[in-house]
């Protein structure tokens, strides 16, 4: 066939492209799965290459390789880090359990351009293998929940930073609208005065604390079961290694890295992921709780609430001329609800573990780092493309909160609750504000009504 070269494995001959860093094991999944068209993202792969760099390092100086073997597969492990041959790594998503097709992906690219910086050439692994070589002491049970681990902690710094800045803008809202007054809102009627900068205020904290949940996420995934091979027992490793391979890692990456306690458990269990998940699914429900609230405090411009207005990014219709939409805060939900989607499979999937492995890992891997990267983009954009241009109508916030019943309320410490309830029902049925009926009736004067509303805001 043109085009291609022959190789080999346990199963027979087959054609694989003659330019591809690949081998028959990658080829094989390929025809196998053609599911999705989906593959793991590079940051993934990423984690993998720097798994083998640690791992043939380390064997190196337990003299298990030649330092021309394993400095050949450390330079081709960087270049793979630097981003170079990511579209060798193709292998669908939804592919062999436990992602063995993937990981053979990894170290056939490796075998192949070690073997080509030794002066080899692709296809032929006498020089390098990539069982023997760079699979060496190692098997996709402890590799893949060891790069499902750093690929996370990769990708979560990312998103804690723009969950507090976008914490932080919400933040500088809060005291830009600190004096605007206003009516809350309880069962989406009338409650009592709030200010347009506590709501936001509000917001601001609680993205705060979504990140500070994502963050304690952040420590169970340090700790690796690399070392622990096929079952946790550590087989067909050299003494030291398993020690060894952490510490080359947790010099690579800068990351704490420590051995798990329990390589089994580390093995076994999904848990780590599933809580991530758990965290993300929080911030995304806060978020998506925060963007509706910003769609339906922007609702109108005329027919709806519209307190706020939000930067004009686009137009909102294809027929409506001069129709603006809240489509960030659109964005942001659909996110949201992904995100929501995903935790939901990862939860299953997590569940699905039997005996010593969980199969599941790659639609795991797949779901946590697809939710890491949206709801890091979708932060970045609400912030810069929304939040940052929010304006209050401080008019139309007043014009609401003097005819709100809720307004009543203030009164209750005054002239008690029936009573306050009298001058809300006559208001109601006069069409007057409740600060005109007060002033009306002598109840309170103008000033002593703005002083009893600026307490209840909590203002001196």
């Amino acid at each position: 066939m043109s085009g291609t070269r022959r190789e080999k494995d346990f199963l027979g001959e087959a054609e694989v492209p003659a330019d591809a860093y690949f081998g028959i094991q990658t080829w094989r999944a390929v025809q196998n799965f053609p599911i999705s068209g989906l593959r793991a993202p590079a940051v993934f792969n990423r984690a993998f290459a720097e798994i083998k760099k640690a791992a043939a390092l380390a064997h190196r100086e337990l003299g298990a390789l030649s330092p021309a073997t394993a400095d050949a597969i450390a330079q081709a492990a960087d270049e793979i880090i630097e981003g170079r041959f990511d579209e060798h790594f193709v292998v669908d998503v939804f592919q062999a359990g436990a992602g063995t097709s993937h990981h053979m992906n990894v170290n056939e690219v490796l075998a192949n351009r070690a073997s080509e910086l030794l002066g080899g050439r692709r296809g032929e692994y006498e020089l390098v293998h990539p069982n023997d070589h760079v699979n060496m002491g190692q098997s996709t049970n402890d590799v893949f929940p060891t790069a499902m681990r750093l690929a996370a902690l990769f990708t979560l710094a990312g998103l804690l930073e723009q969950l507090r800045s976008l914490s932080d803008a919400f933040q500088a809202k809060a005291e830009e609208f600190a004096e605007v007054a206003k009516s809350g809102r309880t069962h989406l009627q009338d409650a009592v005065p709030v200010t347009l900068g506590q709501e936001f205020g509000a917001y601001a904290e609680a993205l705060s604390r979504a990140a500070a949940h994502v963050e304690e996420q952040k420590q169970p995934l340090r700790e690796l079961g690399i070392g622990g091979s096929a079952a946790g027992t550590g087989l067909n490793t050299l003494p030291g290694y398993r020690a060894r391979v952490v510490a080359r890692l947790a010099e690579q990456t800068g990351l704490d890295l420590t051995p798990a306690e329990n390589p089994f458990e580390a093995m076994q269990s999904m848990a780590p992921f599933a809580r991530l998940s758990g965290a993300l699914r929080v911030a995304a429900i806060e978020l998506g709780r925060i963007s509706n609230d910003l769609r339906l405090l922007s609702s109108g411009p005329t027919t709806g609430l519209g307190e706020i207005r939000l930067p004009a990014v686009q137009p909102g219709s294809s027929i409506m001329p001069g129709k603006l939409n809240p489509v960030i805060a659109e964005c942001m939900n659909m996110i949201c609800l992904q995100v929501i989607g995903n935790d939901t499979c990862i939860a299953q999937a997590a569940g699905a573990g039997q005996m010593e492995l969980n199969v599941m890992m790659p639609v795991i891997s797949y779901n946590i780092l697809w939710s890491i990267e949206i709801l890091t983009n979708g932060a970045h954009v609400l912030r810069e493309r929304c939040v940052g241009g929010i304006e209050a109508d401080a008019e139309r916030c007043r014009a609401y909160l003097s005819s709100s019943v809720g307004l009543a309320t203030v009164l209750n410490p005054v002239i008690g609750y029936h009573r306050a309830a009298e001058v809300a029902r006559e208001a109601a049925a006069t069409g007057k504000t409740i600060r005109q009926v007060v002033v009306e009736k002598g109840i309170l004067s103008e000033e002593e009504l703005d002083r009893l509303l600026a307490q209840s805001l909590g203002r001196k």
